[in-house]
């Protein structure tokens, strides 16, 4: 198990700062300013995923690189996963009372560097390891979670990134594609406004 940069303080004054981020924009347009120093003012990358309590998802946006300070990003991944995500409606602010909350904070992403392609898998942790698939303007990222959530093995994990990059599933194998990985610390509420829980990503191959 990865060594813990962030307390389970952290992941809630993060997950409570995301609703209140959100449930602020919907109702009045006001964008919220953090308060909070320590990591919170420090350059982070983070994911904000909204879930329906019946499991579907309803938004996700983030920024894979540490370009904001983690309160800024936190509250502009927030607001962004909830009215800008390009796949759903922005959500109501009714939704909101039926929407679960969580928020993935990053590690900066590192490029896998193998001169055997076919050694990529082997050097990626399913419950450890964030992906990211570039080539040219092609890009694409996977969380940790989404692995384990859909029983991925390490293959199977590369080809679905590549996917997600509008690329073929194989793509990886290809030299011409850079492949990152990252780790997130992720937590999340129990419920709508529930208490927020650390989520321990558990390997589970299909």
């Amino acid at each position: 198990m990865m060594g813990q940069e962030y307390t389970d303080e952290d992941g809630e004054i993060a997950t409570k700062m995301a609703r209140r981020a959100i449930e602020e924009y919907i109702d009045i347009k006001l964008i919220i300013k953090n308060s909070y120093g320590g990591k919170f003012v420090e350059k982070r990358g983070v994911f904000t995923t909204l879930t329906k309590t019946s499991g579907e998802l309803r938004g996700c946006i983030g920024f894979p690189e540490p370009i904001y300070p983690l309160g800024e990003a936190v509250i502009k991944s927030a607001i962004a996963a909830a009215v800008n995500d390009p796949r759903f409606p922005p959500v109501t602010k009714d939704e909101m009372d039926e929407i679960i909350v969580e928020v993935s904070l990053l590690s900066k992403p590192a490029v896998l560097e193998v001169k055997n392609r076919k050694e990529l898998p082997s050097m990626i942790e399913v419950g450890r390891d964030g992906l990211i698939a570039e080539r040219g303007s092609y890009s694409g990222l996977l969380l940790p979670q989404v692995a384990v959530d859909e029983k991925m093995d390490e293959k199977s994990f590369l080809n679905a990134v590549c996917w997600k990059a509008g690329m073929e599933p194989e793509c990886w194998k290809d030299h011409e594609t850079s492949i990152y990985t990252f780790t997130a610390e992720v937590f999340g509420e129990v419920e709508p406004r529930g208490p927020v829980f650390r989520k321990i990503l558990k390997p589970g191959k299909g």
